[in-house]
């Protein structure tokens, strides 16, 4: 049989999660974010629980085309715009709509040969510091792009970094309004911390949000909301078993390093998954976790292909028990993925993208 470790992505959440994005939105249109892969859960398993979005936004031409390939007629953003001039073609012959924020890329149009105007969306550095044009010099990008037969609407874009912290969005949310007051065309500058924390505000949902993280059940501002509070489900189980016990006496230790040390006799369940799952190896003793859908701990540490969990608290698990890393137990219960990102001091984005290829993935 298979090395028992599965993978399972449940689309009638992802459907749910889309549908929530859409009443945070009120009366804008919705991005579906699939960049990297549908966030680890590959973008044919997602489709179809997707199809209800009125835009799909991604970085790669390639997950554009396969976006194309599903059937989807309907808009697609590439969210860092094209890398060499020759994307162009591509994004003719796809009718891509792609971000604009370098000089570059303005010339790459300017150069460019289509019969198909293209849309863009000119993007501001508002305050992020990674793509897009200062607000100094925003204007006279949006003259250039302007003049140019190549494009033909213009939208506008911009990044928060701190939608889902204490010093919030304002500070940006004025540097795009003042900018663009009166520059005719769509905009799109939330995330899911912004769409769900401020979406009853027409400044801040505008025309178009781009729905991530929230599509795939992880809070975008967890501790401060839990997948609960924000009325998501989560769309991702990592589900392993037990396929040894060790019983151990006071003084005995568990793993590389011997970081635990029992106290008290246990005994320990040794499960199939390890970092070379994609279970992150930062997780220590007492990490949460699942045995038989009862909450019990990690213990020691996360080798390459095994890892242990506490069996005290699971009465009559053994060999063959289900051991859910995160996601839902077959029993209901739930342990949502922020949960454990927060035990290994990252976020729950980074444990969905870094499920291994050697993981079993399948769809329900």
């Amino acid at each position: 049989m298979p090395r028992p470790i599965v993978a399972t992505i449940h689309t009638a959440a992802v459907q749910h999660n889309l549908a929530r994005a859409r009443q945070a939105a009120q009366d804008a249109k919705v991005w579906a974010v699939v960049k990297a892969n549908a966030y680890g859960h590959g973008i044919e398993r997602v489709f179809d629980a997707l199809r209800a979005a009125d835009g799909f936004a991604l970085l790669d031409l390639a997950e554009a085309q396969r976006v194309r390939e599903l059937g989807w007629r309907g808009p697609i953003l590439l969210l860092e715009g094209v890398f060499e001039p020759r994307d162009l073609e591509l994004c003719s012959r796809l009718g891509l709509w792609h971000a604009v924020h370098c000089d570059e890329q303005i010339d790459w149009l300017a150069a460019h040969k289509t019969q198909v105007p293209h849309r863009v969306f000119l993007k501001m550095n508002s305050g992020m510091n990674r793509l897009g044009f200062t607000s100094e010099r925003f204007r006279s990008a949006w003259a250039r792009l302007n003049a140019l037969p190549q494009v033909d609407e213009i939208g506008f874009i911009t990044h928060f970094s701190d939608a889902d912290g204490p010093r919030g969005i304002g500070h940006q949310l004025q540097i795009f309004l003042k900018t663009t007051e009166d520059l005719p065309g769509e905009r799109t500058i939330s995330n899911s911390a912004a769409t769900l924390l401020r979406g009853n505000d027409a400044d801040v949902r505008c025309d178009w949000v781009r729905a991530g993280i929230v599509l795939y059940g992880s809070s975008p501002d967890f501790p401060q909301h839990g997948i609960d509070q924000w009325e998501i489900q989560p769309t991702m189980t990592l589900t392993a078993r037990v396929i040894a016990t060790q019983h151990l006496q006071p003084g005995d230790t568990v793993g590389y390093g011997s970081l635990f040390t029992a106290d008290a006799p246990m005994t320990i369940g040794v499960v199939s998954c390890g970092y070379a799952d994609g279970y992150p190896r930062h997780c220590g003793t007492g990490t949460p976790v699942l045995v038989n859908g009862v909450r019990t701990r990690l213990v020691g540490r996360v080798s390459m292909d095994m890892l242990a969990v506490d069996l005290t608290p699971v009465a009559g698990a053994g060999m063959g028990a289900e051991v859910t890393l995160w996601g839902k137990a077959s029993s209901g219960a739930l342990l949502p993925i922020d949960e454990v990102a927060q035990a290994a001091g990252t976020i729950g984005y980074e444990l969905m993208c870094a499920v291994a290829p050697r993981v079993t993935v399948v769809a329900n």
